[in-house]
């Protein structure tokens, strides 16, 4: 046996095999780089796409969410985490995460059935998501879930949007009570007047001249109280539409619209034996606005201080000044007063404080100080109302001071 041949074929052998492991190791570290640089790549793809994701997701005003099948959030996008106040959400459970579980019900529902649940929630100002931000009282939410397929072999996430729909929920119960308030402030009268007509008509009152004529009169007032809720809703109504944007706006003098309006009421002053006395810090002040609402406020809270206190001797002192780049203009009465109960409801539409002489008198239409505030609103300004019972109601109004 040729020893020499054979131990030089091995060594051959070797030598090849050496190669070829060197030039599969060669092979497999570029491919692993290469499978390297894919999945550098592709993580790369992933978190541009995931950032693009976030990105759209962070700039809608409303909460977004991904919830995973164990319920357990998965992502929160920057609304829904200034919603929650900041809280951490991401990994929490729904349930934990979502206090009130009136907000978490639709996705359950979504979970359970597959299907995309929509719900309206209305929840107490204690029961807000906001927690302590929420000063809104009644809020309105609407929950969104839909089941989103991430692959074919993973189990379906959900969506969840939550929208918050207060300022619709509040106007749309602004307006049903406006309806229904307007509806029974309006059908007591017209019940009182039908029935006095009944009275006439069936009962041949006609007959008696002094009984017919006091039946009118009755008649005449509630008329007239029917009339004054129809101007004061047709003024309330243009000054909460686009109207309010129309204003006439034009230069005029403070103490003339207020000469107009004590001449208007000079009969019912002379009436209730009051005093109103004018204290202008600048008699020629002159105001940039709408002289017809102007008109419109003075002559309300004036009059409302009249209807509240109709015993004799009613101190009532209506007043302007300057405040920096402001004037406040005041009236104020010594009257009965409003009680700290009332206070913060008193400009709310159709609201009445209810005095001691409230059942003698046809009432008011619950709209004036509602129709003061608007007024001034659509002004810029501001009005509020302070009252010490038996001794001094007031109300200042704030408003820019044009030039």
């Amino acid at each position: 046996m040729n020893h020499p041949a054979t131990i030089l074929f091995i060594a051959g052998a070797f030598a090849a095999l050496v190669f070829i492991i060197i030039r599969l190791r060669i092979s497999q570290a570029a491919y692993q780089r290469e499978v390297d640089g894919w999945k550098a790549r592709l993580q790369a793809d992933l978190d541009q796409a995931r950032g693009e994701r976030d990105r759209l997701l962070n700039a809608l005003g409303d909460a977004v969410f991904l919830i995973d099948k164990e319920s357990v959030i998965r992502f929160a996008n920057k609304s829904a985490s200034a919603m929650f106040g900041g809280r951490e959400l991401v990994g929490r459970p729904v349930r934990e995460a979502f206090l009130d579980p009136r907000l978490s019900q639709p996705l359950f529902l979504c979970l359970e059935s597959g299907e995309p649940v929509q719900s309206q929630v209305v929840l107490s100002q204690q029961t807000s998501p906001r927690g302590d931000q929420e000063t809104r009282g009644v809020n309105a939410w609407v929950i969104d879930a839909a089941p989103l397929v991430v692959s074919k072999d993973e189990m379906p996430v959900i969506r969840v949007v939550i929208r918050d729909v207060t300022a619709e929920h509040q106007l749309e119960q602004i307006r049903k009570d406006f309806v229904a308030n307007a509806s029974h402030e309006l059908r007591t009268p017209l019940a009182i007047i039908n029935g006095y007509l009944e009275n006439l008509i069936e009962d041949d009152m006609l007959s008696e001249p002094a009984m017919a004529r006091r039946f009118l009169e009755i008649m005449r007032k509630h008329t007239e109280r029917i009339s004054r809720i129809v101007e004061d809703m047709l003024v309330i109504s243009r000054l909460e539409s686009g109207e309010a944007n129309a204003l006439k706006i034009e230069p005029f003098k403070l103490r003339s619209c207020i000469s107009d309006i004590l001449e208007r009421l000079e009969s019912v002053i002379r009436e209730h034996s009051a005093t109103v006395n004018v204290n202008l810090a600048d008699p020629e002040v002159v105001l940039h606005g709408d002289r017809f609402y102007f008109t419109q406020v003075l002559f309300n809270l004036v009059e409302n201080a009249l209807k509240q206190n109709p015993r004799p001797g009613l101190q009532i002192a209506i007043g302007s000044r300057n405040a920096n780049d402001k004037i406040e203009i005041w009236v104020s009465d010594s009257g009965v007063g409003i009680p700290s109960a009332d206070l913060p409801h008193i400009f709310r539409r159709f609201y009445r404080v209810e005095k001691h002489h409230s059942q003698q008198e046809i009432k008011g239409t619950g709209l004036g100080l509602s129709i003061v505030k608007r007024a001034i609103e659509a002004h810029h300004g501001t009005v509020g109302v302070t009252s010490t019972p038996g001794k001094e109601t007031k109300f200042l109004i704030t408003l820019p001071l044009a030039h």
